[in-house]
């Protein structure tokens, strides 16, 4: 297993400052292994009660009587089994120099942990797991964490195939038993077939009408799909910037599968031929390297976005921390290029410069304000963002 040094050392720094801290990210993600990372790391006692366990969940019948002689760390694996919890941290939590320090995993993000969110207001700081990163894996597994994405087991796995096979283990699960513990009231079939028609449109702009006319359904009940699954971690809304200019600007969102190794598998992509073959490779490509530059840069979901224009002037991520803007482009390519649309995205966005996310080996310029950055230097060549 690889040593996580960065969430390692983000989650044990919330620790320090708050009493209760909430590692959210998808199924399977790797929060429990963290959370033994972080137990073994710190000083004093520890306990984790696993809440799909039933021996665990009969010790916290009664929540109070179980929690409040704990000191040291508690950890609360899969809390979105019992919500009913939160209350009682709450009270826990609010005790004058409170003698533990409360560590809550959950495979949902607070807007879908209402009661969280509502209750441990103030109290609870979360931090969001994603899969392994490039910073984690090295440069040279490119090829590989590309095709088989950042879960822990699918990245680890002994072949592509007993790769794939796990991502489709994982898919099935969560359509057939993780939706439902999450309180969704969607059938799993409904939810397939909308997850793979996703699939297809990864990379593109949101339209719910189209969506919807598929589907036979509302536009809101399309939405609510796509809300349902950005939830949980499985997508991400790429949100478009409005920059204030005379330029008609696209408005709605980009849609991308958050793991490249559950895009493959939805769309039956076991090998990287068969990958490099097929019409979304180059879709796959740009939403692995965004996943791998907001994860590299330190950015939040509120400040990534693109933007495009309906004259054809584009940016695949633009991040905004502040008075700091940042342009990235994504070309799955050895040799690439500088376009019209870089040059109207520089000036119309005021960007100091563009950096072009290449599939090649060298980080060279291309034009001044224009660099070429190779894939496999992008943590080296790329600073995060500033704090």
């Amino acid at each position: 297993m690889l040593k996580r040094e960065k969430e390692l050392s983000a989650v044990l720094g919330l620790l320090q400052r708050h009493p209760v801290v909430g590692i959210v990210g998808a199924r399977q993600v790797g929060k429990s292994t963290l959370a033994r990372m972080i137990a073994e790391r710190r000083e004093g006692d520890h306990v984790c009660f696993d809440l799909e366990d039933s021996s665990d969940l009969a010790k916290l019948t009664d929540p109070m009587l179980a929690l409040r002689p704990r000191t040291g760390l508690v950890i609360l694996d899969e809390i979105q089994r019992k919500p009913d919890l939160f209350p009682a941290l709450r009270v826990l939590a609010d005790r004058p120099k409170t003698p533990c320090r409360f560590l809550v995993l959950g495979s949902a993000a607070p807007d879908l942990l209402r009661q969280s969110s509502e209750t441990l207001a103030g109290r609870i700081a979360y931090h969001t797991l994603g899969g392994f990163a490039l910073q984690e894996t090295g440069a040279g597994s490119v090829p590989a964490l590309w095709l088989r994405g950042g879960f822990p087991k699918s990245y680890l796995s002994g072949t592509d195939l007993a790769s794939m096979e796990w991502r489709r283990g994982f898919i099935k699960t969560f359509l057939e038993r993780d939706l439902a513990q999450l309180g969704i009231r969607v059938p799993s079939e409904t939810m397939r077939r909308f997850w793979n028609m996703l699939a297809h449109y990864h990379g593109q702009t949101w339209n719910a009408s189209e969506f919807a006319r598929s589907f036979g359904v509302a536009d809101t009940t399309v939405r609510h799909y796509l809300d349902i699954l950005t939830s949980s971690f499985l997508i991400r809304q790429l949100q478009p910037w409005f920059a204030n200019i005379s330029k008609r600007q696209v408005k709605a969102p980009k849609v991308y599968l958050t793991d490249s190794g559950l895009l493959h598998g939805l769309l039956n992509l076991p090998t990287a031929d068969d990958v490099a073959g097929h019409p979304k490779s180059g879709a796959s490509w740009e939403g692995f390297v965004i996943g791998q530059l907001i994860a590299h840069l330190g950015a939040a979901p509120e400040e990534c976005f693109y933007w495009a224009t309906h004259g054809g002037a584009e940016l695949d991520l633009l991040t905004v921390r502040g008075r700091v803007r940042r342009g990235f482009e994504v070309k799955l390519t050895t040799a690439p290029a500088v376009t019209p649309a870089m040059h109207v995205a520089l000036r119309d966005l005021g960007l100091d410069a563009i950096d072009v996310i290449h599939a090649g080996e060298e980080t060279f310029p291309l034009r001044e304000n224009i660099r070429a950055v190779s894939v496999s230097r992008l943590t080296e060549d790329i600073a995060p963002l500033p704090t």
